[in-house]
This record gives C-alpha cells, structure tokens and sequence, in this order.
C-alpha cells in the first residue's frame, strides 16, 4: 500500500517491491519537502526505500525528451507550470515514455502507473 500524501508506504509482499521503481524526480522532490520540514525520520524512511526498489536515474535522453514535452504543452497553452520553472511533470513524463519504450523494446507487456 503506498502512501503519498506521507510520504512512505507500507509493503506487505518484498517479493513484488522488483516491481516498483523510483524515478530520481520523485526522490529530488519528496527529499526537499522533507528536508524543507525538518522531518529526518521520512528521509531515513526514503534512504531505506531507495535499498529496496529499483532507482530510475534521469539521463540526457529523458530530459532532452522533457524539453520536447515542456515546448509541446506550451504551444499548446496547456503548461503544468510556470515558465521559470523546473517542471518535475514533463521530467516524470518523459522518464515514463522512455522506460515504456525500453520495455516494449524487449518484449516486456508492463503498464507503467504514474500516480
């Protein structure tokens, strides 16, 4: 059972936690909440988490992808932020196109769920 809104979640079964991965956007932006609260206890949680779930790091070709998608939205007048900023949505965006992609690559019938 995952909990976002806390932060941390609750696993009954390690042996579908192969399942889960956790793309370096999400860990950037729950740490900095964290560290923004002072709350130590969730990012000794997070450190443990990251020992057992595999970690999705951003590469060059999932941010030259989110550039693309930051454009697109925009052209579109439908940007998921101001201008200035970063926009963690088209980086997890990307990550996701780019892990689909990977997948369909070797065969692997996986959904990606982005919640």
């Amino acid at each position: 059972m995952w909990c976002v809104s806390n932060v941390f979640l609750l696993v009954p079964y390690r042996r579908f936690l192969r399942i889960f991965n956790l793309p370096e956007i999400v860990d950037y932006e729950i740490t900095r909440e964290l560290l923004r609260a002072n709350k130590l206890a969730g990012l000794e949680k997070l450190d443990k988490l990251k020992s057992l779930i595999s970690y999705l790091p951003i590469t060059t070709e999932v941010m030259l992808k989110a550039g693309e998608l930051w454009a697109e939205t925009r052209k579109k007048g439908k940007p998921t932020e101001d201008n200035r900023s970063l926009d963690g949505d088209v980086i997890l965006a990307a990550q996701a196109l780019s892990l689909q992609t990977t997948l369909l690559l070797n065969n692997h019938e996986n959904e990606i769920i982005i919640a």
